[in-house]
């Protein structure tokens, strides 16, 4: 018989995928076969021929489940999808069947499976599937991921079950993410006086770790939807502070920060050249990620070859500095198959920190 858990979160961007990757290696060192899946896929890629939602195909290809990629994501809500449903061109059951389906022959093929919602609970309304409608559907057990803190966390926990609650959906357990270090004991002391008579397991997953929360080049890239160039083995490097070059060049550069992502406008060629040329320096290498150039105004052709000559990764984005700056700050970052490194530091922190073997045994 395969067991199985639901991750749902309070909100978006609280750490679902980060869980689910850790669940993924830790149910791994358990039993010999563990599945995914995402049933509603609201942001999709294209991955080996199959349009899947970005989470499964991270998953299928970090842990070589590609032989069930089709069943990984059935159900995808692409552009256009939502229309179709309401417009009545799509028949009421078909979210429903096709979510079913894939569950229930993932259950029949593993040993563990793990469920993944899709942003907060409400996701998948408006095709009759929220998260508490597919927990509740595939009758697993839900763990509810949230961020740190104590009263907003127990506002936006409660508010969440009251949806969980109206499907039937059996909710175990509340695991509070992103701690603060110094904060942690207190708060999951506060949070399990909350829950205490509601029979709810409040349990802890990681501290907040820049590593995790700061976006890759590669990922920048990917955002902005501009090609990264330069070194391209500097892809996978963090980005731990994104700054805006709009003071003087010797003051930017005197206040670099750690492995920063500089924003600077096309025609500033005095802070372009500075860049790239202290790129070199190992001191300034460690501080400057990369570059966004930005703007209208084109690279000075003898900037552009000193530019290309350094290997400085940057990306050209053709509109203003100002622009780029509130969409990279807006950003939380996605983990993808190629971060190797934030993968096995999450492996590596899950072991220490979540406990699977309770978590396990009320399952």
């Amino acid at each position: 018989m395969c067991k199985k858990i639901f991750i749902g979160a309070t909100g978006q961007h609280c750490g679902k995928t980060t869980i689910s990757l850790s669940l993924m290696h830790l149910a791994g060192k358990k039993y010999p076969r563990v599945g995914f899946v995402k049933p509603l896929g609201p942001k999709c890629i294209e991955y080996k021929g199959l349009t899947m939602d970005m989470d499964a195909a991270m998953i299928a290809g970090v842990y070589n489940l590609e032989h069930d990629a089709r069943l990984m994501s059935p159900l995808t809500l692409t552009p256009g999808s939502t229309r179709q449903f309401l417009d009545g061109w799509v028949s009421p059951d078909y979210p429903r069947d096709t979510i079913l389906k894939a569950v229930r022959e993932l259950e029949s093929k593993n040993d563990f499976l793990i469920i993944e919602g899709a942003g907060h609970s409400g996701v998948g309304s408006v095709v009759g599937m929220n998260n508490a409608h597919i927990a509740a559907l595939t009758e697993a057990p839900v763990l509810m991921v949230t961020g740190g803190g104590i009263g907003s966390v127990i506002d936006a926990v409660e508010l969440n079950l009251a949806l969980y609650k109206e499907t039937g959906a059996d909710v175990r357990f509340i695991m509070s993410n992103k701690l603060v270090p110094a904060k942690r004991e207190r708060s999951l002391a506060y949070l399990r006086k909350a829950f205490a008579h509601k029979n709810i397991m409040v349990t802890s997953a990681f501290d907040f770790s820049p590593i995790l929360a700061d976006p890759t080049l590669q990922h920048v890239s990917e955002l902005v939807g501009i090609p990264l160039k330069g070194d391209a083995e500097e892809r996978r490097r963090i980005c731990h502070t994104i700054q805006l070059g709009a003071a003087s060049s010797q003051r930017v550069i005197d206040h670099l920060g750690d492995s920063t992502l500089l924003i600077v406008t096309s025609s500033r060629d005095e802070l372009l050249v500075t860049a790239s040329a202290l790129y070199h320096i190992p001191e300034y290498k460690r501080k400057i990620a990369g570059m966004v150039i930005a703007g209208h105004v084109p690279v000075s052709d003898i900037t552009q070859r000193i530019l290309d000559d350094s290997l400085i990764p940057y990306m050209r984005y053709e509109e203003t500095s100002s622009e780029v700056f509130y969409q990279l700050r807006e950003h939380v970052s996605k983990i993808g198959p190629d971060d190797r490194e934030k993968i096995d530091l999450i492996n590596s922190i899950a072991e220490q920190y979540i406990d699977f073997a309770t978590i396990d045994s009320m399952l």
